[in-house]
C-alpha cells in the first residue's frame, strides 16, 4: 500500500470516529434525563452506557489503525 493509501485509509479512520462519537453525544443528549426546566438530570447508568459506548468507538479505531500502521 502506498504512503498516500494509507495516510487517507488513517484520515478515513479517524474521521469514522470522531462522526461515531459525534452522533453518540447527539443521541445521547436527546435521550438523555430532563428536569421539568430542559436541564440535564446526572444518571450514573447513563454516563456507563455512554462510557461504553466511547470505549467500543476506541477500540475499533484502535483495531483499525493497527491493521493499518503508519509508515517510518
Amino acid at each position: 500500500m502506498s504512503g498516500s493509501t494509507r495516510d487517507s485509509v488513517r484520515r478515513s479512520i479517524a474521521d469514522s470516529l470522531l462522526t461515531s462519537l459525534e452522533e453518540l453525544v447527539r443521541r445521547h443528549r436527546a435521550l438523555g434525563p430532563h428536569t421539568a426546566d430542559g436541564s440535564m438530570l446526572h444518571d450514573p447508568l447513563h454516563a456507563e452506557l455512554i462510557a461504553a459506548e466511547v470505549a467500543h468507538e476506541l477500540a475499533v479505531a484502535r483495531s483499525a489503525l493497527h491493521r493499518h500502521p503508519p509508515l517510518r
